[in-house]
């Protein structure tokens, strides 16, 4: 366990822990307020968050506005407390977000060119590329109390194991990783960390029913219901990717035939491409292919961007295929809202129109009346700021 937080503990313990809760929803409090929340006196609470005031962890974030009379300060979380570091590990690169105490994002490093292999030696690299950067930036090393990692597949964030990164029985990842960051570590599937940031960041403090679809080289969900992260019995829930739904006799990475990530993913629109390219139709990439060079997806990408008629037609018949997807989620978890991320999230406007077509025509409108279908706010930061946001709750939870 963290040093982190470790004072907490002692007189008053149980109404401290009860404050940073409700302080880490994101609201300000005034002592008025608090009282009512805890049941206590307003004396009481005056002198509890006098303590966590000295102790550093609350802040006076100023006074409440009013329409007369004499304003209450209002207490929240303290940004200065402490720096939280997520790291998204990408297909090629890194993502890395610090937030603070509050849940702030303060720094965002993108795009760090990096390959993670099967070796305790590429994890060391990892850690050590990472605090290089965080130095650079001006991350003080001090202030950071731990960090969330990101990982693409299956995750088990109680034991620490991943199973597309799996070194060995002996060692979970997530061991390696504090050994090289020399702090507390949680690691967390991309999608549930993604999820889990902009959740935190568009809806925090509701209780409503998020499901968000990672879009990126594969297909992954995370889901929020009832305000808090679903993980299944094992850990391994999200596996939308591998839902057999599709008749198209194309085999998965994972082995199977039909998984909607056949058809639904980057690797699906890179196939899609590629067999257009092949049988000779016309694209700003067909000199390229003609000459035999790799085409990959960042290059598909970029020619929907320069708006390629292929390329972006290619992406309109993923987000048709993802919109039966979408639909039937809707019909079975009637959510609040469906988010879309991840790295395909750059081409929406052209993949939303024939999803929202296909949810329209397939859902129940009973069902898809009541719910929002959106782009993720935070864009491909989403992992990384969800991974530091996570890592803060995790050692939050352990004292409160």
């Amino acid at each position: 366990m963290s040093t982190f937080l470790n004072d907490i503990n002692g007189h008053y313990a149980a109404e401290k822990k009860a404050i940073l809760a409700l302080c880490d929803k994101g609201t300000a409090f005034s002592l008025a307020d608090l009282a009512k929340e805890l049941g206590t006196s307003i004396p009481k609470i005056s002198r509890i968050v006098g303590q966590l005031l000295e102790d550093g962890y609350l802040a006076d974030l100023g006074k409440q506005e009013s329409g007369g009379g004499r304003r209450p300060s209002l207490y929240g979380l303290n940004p200065e407390t402490g720096s939280f570091v997520g790291v998204e590990v990408n297909r090629d690169s890194l993502m890395v977000a610090v937030s603070n105490f509050s849940g702030r994002v303060t720094h965002l490093i993108e795009d760090l060119p990096f390959v993670l292999r099967n070796t305790e030696e590429s994890v060391a690299a990892l850690c050590a590329l990472v605090q290089q950067q965080l130095a650079e930036a001006g991350v003080p090393e001090a202030l950071i109390r731990g960090y969330g990692v990101s990982l693409t597949g299956r995750v088990n964030h109680r034991t620490g194991y991943s199973y597309s990164f799996f070194i060995g029985e002996e060692k979970p990842i997530s061991r390696l990783l504090e050994e090289g960051f020399g702090q507390p570590v949680l690691v967390e599937n991309d999608s549930r960390a993604m999820a889990y940031g902009e959740y935190m960041n568009s809806f925090r403090g509701t209780r409503g029913d998020i499901l968000f679809l990672n879009l990126g080289w594969g297909l992954g969900m995370g889901m929020v219901l009832d305000g808090k992260l679903y993980y299944g019995k094992s850990g391994f829930s999200g596996e939308i990717g591998h839902f057999p739904l599709l008749n198209n006799n194309r085999v998965c990475q994972c082995g199977k035939v039909g998984c909607l990530e056949t058809g639904a993913s980057g690797s699906a629109l890179h196939s899609i491409v590629l067999e257009k390219l092949k049988s000779g139709q016309s694209s700003l990439l067909s000199k390229a292919y003609a000459a035999g060079k790799d085409i990959t997806l960042n290059d598909i990408l970029d020619a929907v961007q320069r708006e390629d008629v292929l390329c972006i037609e290619s992406v309109e018949q993923v987000g048709a295929t993802l919109g039966q997807a979408v639909a039937g989620l809707i019909n079975i978890f009637n959510p609040d809202i469906v988010v879309i991320g991840g790295r395909l999230s750059v081409t929406e406007h052209y993949f939303m129109p024939p999803l929202r077509s296909a949810v329209n025509k397939l859902s129940l409108n009973l069902v898809n009346s009541d719910t929002v279908i959106k782009v993720a706010r935070l864009g491909k930061s989403a992992g990384a700021v969800g991974a530091s946001l996570l890592i803060k709750n995790q050692l939050l939870q352990e004292i409160i």
